[in-house]
């Protein structure tokens, strides 16, 4: 049997459990070229808030669909020559159990690395090539220069943090609590980290960032991008990889205020999608690759196990309760 999460109405807000209807079915027999995956993990992800809801760069899940989402699991059955059983695979599983799939689209996970299973839908999966291809190509940085990162100790943010004291930056990092700047700093070596929950937190920024900001990697919008636009310098880049402080809201945003900051001080916004570079992941996997094997690219995820509770489990991500990658175990990894 394979259960499911079918999308059966459009979210306003937060997710909640009548968006959906949790579904048992009989798993088909497999056809000539398919392959059966049993999925071990569900990669959770704000941009599922907007695939529930609208048209994006995908089109949105028609109701009464499997709801979309990156997964990753163990083949145990297969009629493609591709795809052993055994194999581990990551792809479109969506949210349930079981898959059937051609392949199309599906890649092969390393299984004999030494490395947690998980880390491939994290630092060395989508999540490292968005901060990869987001830092180094989209901001294209320089030695010297200040880095601030929204949702730092998040999954993207911190391998940004990461990679920005790699390449010689000062990081300054946004999150927001005490714990997770405490992370960033003690953990990850970031120079700065700001609680922005803090009544003082413009000030402690801009304390932070004595010669302002030449890279502002944005994640969350919002106020979080109008301190950013107060402090730039000439010449700024802020590659645009979330507005999550937007997706899962019922009412429209404050709004960012500061825009014209972007005229005086001739920066550019460049907004980017992972999906630009994928063709050129194994660039971006080679450097994550060796930084994780010399013990400095750091990780933190964030696993829950109860797939009956999918879509309250989501909500982790903005309610910012969740601190690095957050995923959803679905089924016990292969020895």
């Amino acid at each position: 049997m394979n259960k499911q999460w079918l999308l059966v109405e459009r979210p306003t807000g937060l997710f909640t459990k009548k968006n959906f209807q949790l579904k048992q079915v009989m798993i088909p027999q497999l056809q000539d070229e398919q392959f059966l995956v049993r999925v071990v993990y569900l990669s959770l992800d704000p941009t599922q808030r907007m695939w529930a809801q609208m048209d994006t760069y995908l089109p949105a899940v028609e109701k009464g669909d499997v709801m979309r989402g990156l997964g990753m699991g163990v083949v145990v059955k297969s009629r493609n020559p591709a795809f052993k059983e055994g194999d581990i695979v990551q792809g479109m599983t969506g949210w349930q159990t079981h898959v059937i799939t051609d392949g199309r689209d599906y890649s092969q996970v390393p299984s004999k690395s030494g490395l947690p299973l998980e880390v491939y839908m994290g630092p060395l999966g989508m999540t490292g090539i968005t901060a990869y291809f987001g830092l180094m190509e989209v901001a294209k940085p320089e030695k010297g220069e200040t880095l601030l990162v929204s949702a730092a100790a998040g999954a993207v943010g911190s391998v940004v943090c990461q990679i920005g004291k790699i390449k010689g930056l000062r990081v300054v990092g946004l999150a927001g609590s005490d714990e997770k700047c405490v992370w960033l700093t003690d953990e990850l070596g970031v120079d700065a980290a700001i609680n922005y929950r803090s009544p003082n937190a413009a000030k402690l920024l801009k304390d932070a960032c004595p010669k302002g900001v030449d890279i502002c990697f944005e994640n969350v919008g919002g106020k979080m991008l109008d301190m950013a636009l107060g402090l730039i310098n000439v010449g700024a880049r802020i590659p645009l990889c979330g507005y999550i402080s937007e997706y899962a809201s019922s009412e429209p945003g404050c709004g960012v205020h500061n825009l014209p900051a972007l005229i005086s001080k001739r920066a550019k916004v460049e907004g980017f999608l992972v999906l630009d570079y994928v063709h050129r992941s194994r660039d971006a996997l080679a450097d994550l690759g060796k930084w994780m094997m010399d013990g400095r690219l750091k990780y933190k995820m964030d696993i829950d196990e109860d797939f009956e509770d999918l879509p309250n489990v989501i909500n982790k991500l903005f309610s910012g309760e969740n601190q690095g990658k957050l995923l959803l175990k679905v089924s016990e990894p292969p020895e």
